[in-house]
């Protein structure tokens, strides 16, 4: 019996890194797209240790031949569509482009199903995203959405035309409405790895203060590794369907950040200032997840809770800026990431 086929959108970003990991680890065949940009950004790929058992086809969501391409080349049972322009932040600052890649490629990935093989289950990658400045205690498949940035909305699009192919072409299509799902492997503009990388470089006296935005925001933190065996789960059932995936704990930046602090030792009040360019012009105050339904129809809960994902993310950090600082050299992103203070945004230009 051969075995099953995937491909992975956006396989070099976190998800798709430990998604091709797990994958893997079934016994699966693993393609992923990954967009060429200037420097190569395949890191996560080997810093896993996994860049050399994946087969990688270089496509652009904007390019609707270039993924009918890469489906046409991975000839895949499955596929997980995790690439999108990711950062709610940027999306404020790009949102033409957001609304172009994160909502339309997704229409651009199901087309290319349809016509080349409708038979492929397809997993969307949705985001918690969409509950915006809702005003219910938790969210579930049920809540209602009411989304609060570019990217949200475009998110919104995407969720929604994978309902409608679903049900219009009976395609395999599953929405994984995932909360915030952090990990070592995390990007540096997103705040939690913000955070753990300040805190690792200001233990070892690399720097002395951290900028932060909203200190207030109250998100529902898992942890990614977890995350990745939900969006298989949900193409291994009968009939496809939506979850939310969470954990059902709250937590605020500013939790985060003293948790941080605390594990090498630190007050995160001596070192941490508020930056008005890191404020965005409409930001999402709560989110806390009712993940029942993934529970009981999956048989998926999550392990890791703030706390330990805290931990294990400084732990890391620390641990790399030590090994860098012996001269040891490993893929990383950390030595190659601008200073913020040079970087010059449109919620900066709003403020000022």
């Amino acid at each position: 019996m051969s075995s099953m086929r995937a491909l992975v959108t956006g396989i070099s970003g976190q998800d798709g890194a430990y998604l091709a990991r797990f994958l893997l680890g079934k016994g699966y065949e693993v393609y992923g797209t990954y967009r060429r940009l200037s420097t190569p950004n395949f890191w996560r790929l080997q810093y896993l240790d996994i860049f050399e058992q994946v087969d990688l086809i270089p496509a652009d969501l904007v390019d609707a031949a270039s993924i009918m391409e890469a489906i046409n080349i991975s000839e895949p049972d499955e596929v997980y569509h995790l690439a999108a322009q990711s950062f709610v932040g940027a999306s404020f600052e790009q949102p033409v482009g957001a609304g172009e890649i994160t909502g339309l490629g997704v229409t651009r990935v199901l087309e290319a199903v349809r016509a080349i093989n409708p038979r492929i289950r397809l997993y969307q990658a949705s985001t918690s995203e969409l509950y915006g400045k809702g005003n219910s205690d938790y969210q579930c498949e049920d809540t209602p959405f009411r989304p609060s940035s570019p990217y949200a909305a475009a998110k919104l699009y995407g969720y929604w035309v994978t309902r409608i192919y679903r049900e219009g072409y009976s395609i395999f299509a599953c929405n994984g409405i995932l909360f915030n799902h952090e990990s070592p492997l995390r990007g540096l503009e997103f705040v939690t790895r913000k955070i753990s990388n300040g805190v690792a470089k200001i233990a070892l006296g690399l720097e002395t203060e951290m900028r932060l935005g909203n200190l207030e925001a109250r998100r529902d933190w898992g942890y990614a590794p977890e995350y990745v065996e939900s969006m298989w789960l949900m193409l291994q059932q009968r009939d496809p369907d939506d979850y939310v995936v969470s954990t059902g704990e709250t937590h605020s930046v500013k939790e985060f950040a003293q948790r941080a602090f605390e594990v090498v030792g630190l007050d995160w009040e001596q070192y941490t200032k508020v930056d008005k360019r890191f404020l965005r012009p409409l930001d999402v105050e709560h989110l806390q997840g009712d993940c029942t339904k993934a529970r009981e129809g999956l048989g998926w809960s999550p392990k890791v809770k703030f706390g330990e994902l805290v931990k294990i993310m400084v732990d890391e950090d620390l641990g790399r800026w030590q090994r860098w600082q012996e001269g040891q050299r490993f893929p990383w992103d950390a030595p190659n990431y601008p200073s913020e203070n040079r970087i010059l945004s449109r919620t900066f230009a709003l403020d000022r």
